[in-house]
Parts: C-alpha cells; sequence; structure tokens
C-alpha cells in the first residue's frame, strides 16, 4: 500500500502462458479461475502443422460460404463469440489465409453466450467461444464444464473516456485520476456519461463491475456485502448516466450527437478508436462497428493522457484508466469439450497464429488492444503504466444481483412508447405475431418503467400508460398483456401523424429517465402528416426533446429505406422484424431493442 492510501500498482503485465491460458500479473488480487485442462507444450511445435493436413490441404482455403448451414466442415472452426470482436474480421481472414483454416463466427452479447452454453444449446454447434473475458462464464458451473481449455490473445481494460474541456473544468489530471472522483464529480453534477447496457453487453457489464469494485473498497472477490456498502454511492453514480444502448457502436453515434453528455465509459481501445476515428472495437450485429459521421482520423498523444485530436469535434477523448485499478478483457479463445479432435486442433493453431509476436503487433495496431506476448509492444497511444486489477465478484449470485439492481434499483428508469401500426394490412397472422412479441416482452419490463402503448391506423386509436411499480411489479406488466390481447387492425396508416403524437405524450421531460419510442409498421405511410412535414416538427423540437431516439422495427412490407430515414433525423437505429422467429424476428427485435431503453 502506498503513502497515498492506493494500492501499489503492479510493475509487470506482461502475461506468460499457463494452463493452457494467460496468466496474469494480477492473478492474486481475482477470484480462483477454473483449471482447465492444459496446452501441452511438447505439442506447441506441431500445433500450426496439424490443421494444414488434417482441415485443409490448401492453404489459402475457401472463402466462408454465406449459404453455411451451420453444419461442422473439414477446416472450419464454428465459434460462439463476442460480437465487439467483429473488428477482427480482416485478422480472421488473414489467419485463414496463414493456416487453411477458416472462421465461422456467430456473434452474439457475452452474457447471452454464457446462457446458450449453459443451457446445452451451443451443444454440437460449435466447437469454440471466444468472449471478451470468461470470467462470468467460470461462475456458471454448467457453461465452465463444456470448456476445456483458453487461452488469452489481447487484452483491454475498462477506461472512462472524457471530453478534454471536461477534464480541465474539473482540474483533473489524468495519470491520477481515481473512481471516487469521478464518483464525486458526478454526485456534483458536474459529469455526465454514457455506457452500455451491462445486461446485453459485456463492456457494461465490466463497467458495472468496475465501478461498484472501484467504489466499494473490495480488496478480494466482490461479495453482497461489498456491493451493499456501495449501493448509496452506485445509486449517485448511475443518476449521472445520460446515454445508455445495446451495442458501443450506437453509443458512440449517440455521444457525438449530444455535446451535454461530458464521457463514456467502455473499454480502453474503443474509447481510444473512437477518438481516432476508426470505428475500431465496435463490433457488428449487437455491437455495430460503423464509425460516427464527422469523426476524425489520427491520433495524438501527450505524456499527461491519450486523447484524439483537438479538433473540436464530439469524440475528442481524453482516455483515463482510474489508478485504483480497472477490470481488464483478455479475449481468451476457448475449446469446447464437445469439438471434434480436428476442430481442436484447428483452435489450438488459431491460437498459436494470433499469439506470434508478428500478429500480436498487428492486432494492437489494428484494435488498440494490448498484446498479450512480451516481444509485442503495445501500440501508440497506449499508455505503459500498468493498473491494479480490480476484483470480480467472486459468486454468480453476487454477478447476477448486481445485475439486477442495476437494472431495477440503480440506473433512471426508462420511458417508452410503443407506436404500434394496427392498420388493416396487420389483420391475421401479422397481428398475431405483434401481439404474441409484446407479452412475451412484459417479462422484461424493469421496475419503475413506464411503457406507453399507442396503436394507430389512419390516426392515433388511444394512448395507455402504465408503470412497473416497485410496489406491485405484476401489475403493471398484467395491463399492458390486456391492452395488447384488445388490439384490433383496421384504417390506413399514419406513421408520421402517430411518431408526432409520441414525442408530445412524452413531453419536455427527458432528464429523469431514458426516453426512446420504438416504431412498428408493416406498410408505408398513407394518411396524415408526410415524412417532410415530421422532420419540419422534429427540427423544430427544443434540443432537450430531440434526444429522445426512434427505433423502427422493418416488418411485413414496410419501406426499409422510409424507416431507415426516420432512425437517421432522429438518431435511432433501424432493428429488423422480417424472419418468422429468433434473431431478426420481431419478438427478437423488441427484445433488442430493450439495450437501447
Amino acid at each position: 500500500m502506498r503513502a497515498d492510501g492506493l494500492p501499489q500498482p503492479l510493475t509487470d503485465r506482461s502475461p506468460q502462458v499457463r494452463d493452457g491460458r494467460t496468466a496474469r500479473t494480477d492473478a492474486t488480487l481475482r477470484p480462483p479461475r477454473r483449471a482447465f485442462a492444459p496446452l501441452l507444450a511438447a505439442t506447441a511445435a506441431l500445433a500450426v502443422l496439424l490443421p494444414l493436413a488434417a482441415c485443409t490441404p490448401n492453404p489459402a482455403g475457401p472463402a466462408p460460404d454465406p449459404a453455411d448451414d451451420g453444419r461442422p466442415r473439414s477446416g472450419t472452426v464454428r465459434v460462439l463469440a463476442s460480437s465487439e470482436l467483429a473488428d477482427m474480421e480482416p485478422l480472421l481472414e488473414e489467419a485463414r489465409k496463414a493456416t487453411g483454416i477458416t472462421v465461422r463466427p456467430t456473434w452474439t452479447g457475452t452474457l447471452d453466450a454464457v446462457e446458450r452454453l449453459a443451457s446445452g444449446k451451443a451443444d454440437g454447434a460449435f466447437d469454440a467461444v471466444w468472449l471478451s473475458s470468461n470470467d462470468y462464464l467460470r461462475l456458471n458451473p454448467e457453461a465452465a464444464r463444456r470448456v476445456t481449455s483458453e487461452t488469452p490473445l489481447m487484452t483491454s481494460p475498462v477506461a472512462l473516456g472524457v471530453r478534454p474541456a471536461t477534464v480541465r473544468r474539473l482540474g483533473w489530471d489524468p495519470e491520477r485520476v481515481s473512481w471516487a472522483q469521478v464518483h464525486r464529480a458526478v454526485a456534483d453534477g458536474k459529469l455526465t456519461y454514457g455506457m452500455t447496457d451491462p445486461k446485453r453487453s459485456n463492456s457494461g457489464f465490466s463497467a458495472l463491475i468496475s465501478v461498484a469494485s472501484g467504489l466499494s473498497g473490495a480488496q478480494a472477490a466482490l461479495t453482497d456485502a461489498d456491493v451493499r456498502a456501495a449501493t448509496p454511492k452506485l445509486k449517485e453514480f448511475f443518476a449521472g448516466q445520460r446515454l445508455t444502448s445495446g451495442s458501443s457502436g450506437w453509443l458512440a453515434t449517440a455521444y457525438t450527437r449530444r455535446s451535454t453528455v461530458d464521457a463514456l465509459i467502455n473499454y480502453e481501445s474503443v474509447l481510444l478508436s473512437l477518438a481516432r476515428g476508426t470505428g475500431a472495437g465496435a463490433g457488428t450485429g449487437t455491437e455495430p462497428a460503423d464509425p460516427p459521421a464527422g469523426t476524425e482520423t489520427g491520433t495524438e498523444t501527450d505524456t499527461e493522457s491519450r486523447t484524439g485530436r483537438d479538433t473540436g469535434t464530439n469524440t475528442d477523448l481524453t482516455v483515463i484508466r482510474p489508478r485504483d485499478g480497472v477490470v481488464t478483457a483478455d479475449y481468451p479463445l476457448s475449446t469446447l469439450t464437445g469439438a471434434a479432435p480436428e476442430a481442436k486442433d484447428a483452435v489450438r493453431a488459431l491460437t498459436e497464429h494470433f499469439r506470434s509476436a508478428a500478429v500480436q503487433r498487428e492486432i494492437t495496431e489494428r484494435t488498440l488492444r494490448r498484446p498479450v506476448v512480451a516481444s509485442a509492444r503495445p501500440a501508440e497511444p497506449l499508455s505503459p503504466e500498468p493498473r491494479r486489477e480490480l476484483p470480480f465478484p467472486g459468486s454468480r449470485s453476487v454477478a447476477d444481483g448486481l445485475l439486477s439492481a442495476y437494472e431495477h434499483q440503480l440506473r433512471r428508469p426508462s420511458r417508452t412508447v410503443y407506436v404500434l401500426d394496427t392498420s388493416g394490412s396487420m389483420k391475421g397472422k401479422r397481428l398475431e405475431q405483434l401481439k404474441s412479441a409484446l407479452t412475451g416482452l412484459t417479462g422484461d419490463f424493469r421496475q419503475r418503467e413506464e411503457v406507453t402503448l399507442l396503436p394507430f391506423g389512419s390516426a392515433v386509436k388511444r394512448v395507455r400508460t402504465h408503470t412497473v411499480d416497485p410496489a406491485d411489479p405484476a401489475a403493471g406488466p398484467a395491463a399492458i398483456r390486456a391492452d395488447t390481447a384488445a388490439l384490433t387492425a383496421e384504417g390506413n396508416t399514419a406513421i408520421y401523424s402517430s411518431l408526432t403524437a409520441a414525442y408530445d405524450h412524452l413531453g419536455p421531460d427527458t432528464d429523469a429517465a431514458f426516453t426512446s419510442i420504438v416504431l412498428m409498421t408493416d406498410g408505408e405511410n398513407t394518411a396524415g402528416r408526410s415524412a417532410a412535414e415530421f422532420t419540419a416538427f422534429y427540427r423544430s423540437l427544443p434540443p432537450a426533446r430531440q434526444i429522445t431516439p426512434v427505433f423502427p422495427i422493418v416488418f411485413g412490407d414496410s419501406d426499409r429505406s422510409e424507416l431507415d430515414r426516420i432512425a437517421a433525423v432522429t438518431g435511432g437505429r433501424l432493428f429488423d422484424g422480417t424472419k418468422e422467429d429468433g434473431p431478426g424476428s420481431l419478438e427478437g427485435a423488441f427484445e433488442e431493442i430493450r439495450g437501447y431503453q
């Protein structure tokens, strides 16, 4: 312990391979990890060669087949992967050319992947799992037993990206900022920020753990008692959250639109990439990679901090790793117990490829994640100064309890208007799909959440608002189900008039809650206001009301380009609901939007 009361920083974070994974220098500060089967050192030299003979005779290999049916194929590794890793796709293609092994990723959220493993739904469908971190996975025995080995490929800590003007206003030295200082600035109303939804994004989950661990002062595995002790501070801290998102990509885009948000909490690599203007570190699917419009490219550094160019754009960030500790993602490539021997050989070969010094240097240069081999130096502008690893929850009940507390107590509540097309074209199967999707969603509403149903045809039919009362949390969802069951289909399609009514319903108070509008339509606008009239209405709103985004869902015969324009004008995002079930279905779209509310 140092004289200032902070933990002594580590002097070395160079990872070493041990028991098939990387032993980080902070290992004694973290809860024990599941002991996976080691990779034998004697086979390391052969690992790269085995798949070349056993998997694919042609080192270049075939290009991935877009019509792949998901079944195992020689020379292909099926990987369940964290969606933020989609920025590694160019490197996966280079790995295919170098090793002859094609990686076929299925992008998903880290917590969703763990649930998929634990439930057995991934059995036989995947050979490996590649998550941001296996920390949460290890807390679930059913998921952990399905993993036979893990090897980290790179690292990135949770950090705070702050507008340079805000850093100067607060008088901060970026190398000396602690979580306690960040909390104090938020509690005093001097700092607002955005972060992704911890339930749907591992960057948000890691941010939640970082804040809870940092504010609790825990020196060992985080316990329920630590969380309870930190709850008053956590409530103050999350009162300052002004942006939420199911993806790092959309969060960055929303941040560029809102000059009133001072900071973002995310992985260091995402923040530095945003400042650089590359968009690297933000994946696709649930973590879209689209870089925000108007960002600058290139990176400048100074001796105190790592920032983007000071050009006056909203993507200028000073990236701060709090000095009292961080939670770090180590991106382990993990073999599943049910994988065939040929696939396990391929995973070992891929691991050796990605951990080679040349590829490690390419990873850190392209993604701004940190290398895990000592022979590769972190890319500029990554700070070389080490940080203590904050303790992770010691049990699944602690982690899940913290998630639940965030959802129902700590974060600001949500106010959402569901603008629902119930015109004549929705009659029959489409209306039944809508009712089924909305009914299924009622089990996911948070306490204190306000939900408004605004069905429309030729005009708005009625407006019904319900709140999930913590004193009686079942009553609100039951009323929503009853209103959903009573929906009928008739009339034309007044999309823009109904959106205008939704904004009027929300009114001027957008500060006390996360506000959003969800638009579901199966057709084009045929009644009421025009697109131009709605755009003029939206742009006439004061800035405080313009922060409410519209999330349109493509369904039935709706015009994708029309809905995309609505999302672009209001700062929302378009979702696909055209499939019958699963991701891309109406039910899946409603569920995915939850991360943005």
